[in-house]
């Protein structure tokens, strides 16, 4: 069955997709590269042995934003060439209408045990659009060994944090490692940068950007000095090629011994302590420090499994999602990968808790993590996070004070604003 000609012309104008074969029955974006894709690949593997079906494995960009694009151009043309497709967090709202209603596929039992707030998040309109695959949060990963050596504790405050790794940094490079550096984050302008920035904004006590009432609250002084903070690092605790890593650059760095701490997703951890890592045993990971006048702040992050209402087997994409989103496939992923299940009984497990310890420590930093607001801007919120991390990476770059950037990014939202109000 010949079913992927938008594809394959997307391949011919990006590097970014690659080819599939034409014998699948079905096919899947479930990860981009590395561990994620691999984690991937095994469960699709388990459930092909298990139904005798055969799945594509399409690969998309490792950019959520350039990823959300080409599902966006595929489902815009109504195709098919992607069955089941892997969804941000913040995407249901905005991907709906093009997605399947899986209650009506897989029954209403099929929430069953999940996390009721992403449940609720999946639900659009009455129509559970996407399953829960795992959900997550931004920690701080530093290293225990050079803590210790230099006499400090995880830092509380992104102060502390900056003092702690200016000073460790100088040390270590006069000691002979000249690539060390304090921190590295996501700063790329695209979606993981708003991820950071909101961070630093609501643990400095400015607001989440848009609140749940719809009003704008990001020009405001404590957002502002949270986002200067954040430019002071850049060329002095963080590399100035910090403004264009992702979750992979940045873990890159750290992992290969050359950052003191780094704010990056739970995946990490499990790769940080694979046996070729140069930090393995050498890493803790705490929740992430906070401003002066506010609380630690983890945005909430997790992605989803949802089936195109253009695949012309439904049913049988539904199942596939359905098993990769059980408890034996989330239990592994877990264990082996520790991506954060969506099932509160996981949370529990023996097993998972010896593999991934920090899921039983930081239980509330997962469980209360701050959500973007794609809620209340619904499909604004492509344009709202665009303005923002465009707003913020200028900030960081050194283009304008903080103060002025969000004068600027008010004008832009209050343009947007009749959209969701």
């Amino acid at each position: 069955m010949l079913k992927k000609p938008l594809i394959t012309a997307i391949v011919l104008g990006s590097t970014a997709l690659s080819g599939a074969s034409q014998a699948a029955d079905i096919t899947i974006s479930c990860g981009a590269v590395g561990a994620e894709l691999e984690l991937c690949e095994e469960g699709v593997a388990a459930w092909e042995e298990k139904t005798g079906h055969e799945v594509d494995i399409v690969s998309t960009p490792n950019s959520s934003t350039e990823r959300l694009s080409l599902y966006q151009q595929i489902l815009s043309a109504n195709s098919g060439d992607i069955d089941v497709m892997q969804i941000d967090v913040v995407w249901p709202g905005l991907l709906a209408n093009h997605l399947l209603d899986l209650s009506e596929t897989l029954g209403a039992d099929a929430t069953q045990g999940h996390f009721p707030a992403i449940i609720e998040n999946n639900t659009v309109d009455g129509r559970l659009v996407a399953m829960p695959w795992f959900t997550d949060a931004g920690v701080l990963y530093y290293r225990k060994d050079l803590l210790e050596e230099y006499g400090h504790q995880p830092p509380q405050t992104w102060e502390e944090l900056t003092e702690i790794a200016a000073e460790i940094q100088a040390a270590e490079r006069e000691a002979g490692n000249a690539k060390m550096w304090g921190f590295v984050f996501q700063g790329r302008a695209y979606e993981g940068l708003t991820t950071n920035a909101l961070e630093w904004v609501a643990s400095h006590g400015g607001g989440t950007i848009v609140d749940d009432d719809g009003s704008l609250t990001i020009n405001n002084e404590r957002a502002a000095a949270a986002l200067d903070l954040a430019a002071s690092w850049i060329d002095d605790i963080s590399p100035v090629g910090v403004l264009n890593y992702t979750e992979e650059e940045a873990r890159g760095i750290f992992q290969s011994g050359n950052a003191v701490f780094m704010r990056n997703w739970p995946y990490a951890w499990s790769l940080a302590q694979s046996e070729d890592s140069d930090v393995r045993d050498k890493v803790g990971v705490v929740k992430l420090p906070h401003g002066p006048d506010g609380e630690s702040a983890a945005t909430l992050g997790g992605w989803n499994l949802a089936v195109s209402k253009y695949s012309e087997d439904p049913e049988l994409a539904a199942d596939l999602v359905a098993f990769l989103t059980g408890e034996a496939e989330q239990k592994r992923r877990a264990i082996e990968g520790s991506y954060n299940p969506t099932l509160e009984a996981l949370y529990e497990d023996e097993e998972v808790l010896t593999a991934v310890p920090f899921f039983g420590t930081l239980y509330d930093t997962f469980a209360n993590a701050v959500a973007r607001p794609s809620a209340v801007t619904g499909d604004s919120y492509g344009r709202v996070s665009n303005a923002f991390f465009d707003t913020t990476h200028s900030v960081l770059s050194g283009d304008m004070s903080a103060s002025d950037a969000l004068v600027q990014l008010e004008g832009q939202m209050r343009r947007l604003e009749r959209r969701w109000k």
